[in-house]
C-alpha cells in the first residue's frame, strides 16, 4: 500500500490486510503464476472476462424484459408475454431484430466521432465496474483511489453523449448532447461531493476499505438481539437521499431524462443511430444505471454484506443492484418529466447548496467523534 497516510476512520476496520482478488484466485488456481507476467496478464483477461459477462448478462435481462415488465406493472398493462415463459424470450428477439437490421448512417454525420460516441458511452460503464468489490471473491481491482477513478471513467459517458449529438449533423441530436451537458455538470458536482462524505466516515477512497468500514454494528435492537449494520445509508441517510437523486440524474431516469425527451427531441443524442449502434448507445445507458446502482451499493448499502456466509456476497450485491434499477423504472412510471429549467435550477440551487452543506456537517461530525 505504498506507505500513504491512512485519514482517521469513525468506524475502525473489522478486516485487515489486502483482499485477494479475482486474477489472483485465477492465477493460483490455473498455476499460470509460473508464466511470470504473461500468466498475470491472461488471468487478468479471464476475470475481466467474467465480471464483464456477468454485467452484460443482467443489462441484456434488463433492458429488453424487465423494463418492460416493470413499467408495464405501474401502468396496469400486460407487456411482452408471447415469447418464453413470461415473454423472456423476447431479450433474443430483440437481439436478433436489432442487429440484424441495417446500420443507416446519414450523409452529413462526422464519421470518426459518430462512430467512436457509442463505444466510448458503453466502455465507459463498463471501465467503472474493475474497481467494485462484487463479493464472493469477485472483485478485479483494488487500488487507494477506487471511488474517485469509478467518478472519473463514469464521467467520460459525457464526451460520448455530447460526441453522438454533435456528429450526427441534426439539430435534435445537438440540442440532447448539450443538455447532456448541462446535466451532466450541474449534478456531478453533487455526486462527488456526497460521495466524499462516505469518504470522511471511512477515512479511504479505496472500495474495499469502504465496505469494511460498514461492517460493524450501528446498534442492537433490544428483546430481538438484531445487530443493525453500519451502513452509511444508515448513518446518513441525508447523504443517501441526495446520491440517489444525483445519481438518478447522471443516468437520464426520470424525472430527468432530458438529453433524450422523446416529446421533444425524438430521441436527443441518440435520433440518428441504428442497428449495432443503437444497441450500444442503448446498452451504455442500462450499464450507467447498474453501475450507478453498484456504486450506491458499495458505498451506502454495505457492498455484498448480507445475512448467510460470505459466499453469499455476490447475490447480496446483485439484488441491492436490481433493487436501485427497480427503483429508476418505479420513479420513471410515477413522476412527470421536469423542464429543462427546472431541471438545471435543481442541480445548481438544490442539490449543490445541500451536498456541500452535508459535507460540512459530516467533516464536523467526524472531526469531534473520531
Amino acid at each position: 500500500m505504498s506507505g500513504a497516510t491512512a485519514t482517521p476512520s469513525l468506524f475502525p476496520l473489522q478486516n485487515g490486510g489486502d483482499p485477494v482478488l479475482l486474477p489472483e484466485h485465477i492465477t493460483e488456481l490455473t498455476g499460470l503464476d509460473q508464466f511470470g507476467l504473461a500468466g498475470e496478464l491472461l488471468a487478468t483477461f479471464v476475470a475481466a472476462f467474467i465480471v464483464g459477462n456477468f454485467i452484460l448478462a443482467m443489462t441484456g435481462v434488463a433492458g429488453p424484459w424487465a423494463k418492460r415488465k416493470i413499467t408495464a406493472s405501474f401502468t396496469d398493462r400486460i407487456a411482452v408475454n408471447h415469447l418464453g415463459p413470461g415473454g423472456i424470450g423476447i431479450i433474443i428477439a430483440d437481439a436478433v431484430r436489432l442487429l440484424a437490421k441495417e446500420n443507416i448512417i446519414p450523409e452529413n454525420v462526422d464519421r470518426p466521432a459518430y462512430d467512436l460516441a457509442p463505444i466510448v458511452i458503453a466502455g465507459s460503464a463498463m471501465l467503472g465496474f474493475a474497481v467494485i468489490p462484487m463479493g464472493s471473491g469477485i472483485h478485479l481491482a483494488d487500488p487507494e483511489v477506487g471511488l474517485a477513478f469509478v467518478f472519473a471513467v463514469a464521467g467520460i459517458a459525457s464526451i460520448g453523449l455530447v460526441m453522438a449529438g454533435y456528429a450526427s449533423g441534426n439539430k435534435y441530436s445537438l440540442l440532447g448532447g448539450l443538455r447532456a451537458v448541462a446535466q451532466n455538470v450541474a449534478y456531478e458536482i453533487p455526486l462527488v461531493v456526497t460521495g466524499m462524505s462516505v469518504v470522511l466516515f471511512a477515512g479511504s477512497l479505496q472500495m474495499s476499505t469502504i465496505v469494511d468500514a460498514q461492517q460493524q454494528t450501528l446498534f442492537t435492537i433490544p428483546g430481538l438481539e438484531w445487530a443493525v449494520p453500519a451502513w452509511f445509508a444508515l448513518v446518513n441517510p441525508f447523504a443517501f437521499v441526495l446520491f440517489l437523486i444525483a445519481n438518478f440524474a447522471e443516468v437520464g431516469r426520470n424525472p430527468f431524462d432530458m438529453p433524450e425527451a422523446p416529446a421533444e427531441l425524438i430521441a436527443g443524442y441518440q435520433t440518428e443511430y441504428s442497428s449495432v449502434y443503437f444497441v450500444l448507445v442503448y446498452l451504455g445507458e442500462f450499464l450507467h444505471i447498474f453501475l450507478g446502482g453498484a456504486i450506491i451499493a458499495t458505498i451506502f448499502l454495505g457492498g455484498p454484506a448480507g445475512p448467510g456466509p460470505d459466499e453469499l456476497g455476490i447475490l447480496w450485491f446483485t439484488l441491492k443492484i436490481w433493487g436501485v434499477f427497480f427503483l429508476t423504472q418505479w420513479l420513471r412510471s410515477a413522476v412527470p418529466r421536469v423542464r429543462i429549467d427546472q431541471l438545471i435550477e435543481i442541480g445548481w440551487k438544490g442539490l449543490l447548496v445541500l451536498s456541500f452543506a452535508n459535507l460540512g456537517l459530516t467533516a464536523a461530525i467526524v472531526g469531534v467523534i473520531a
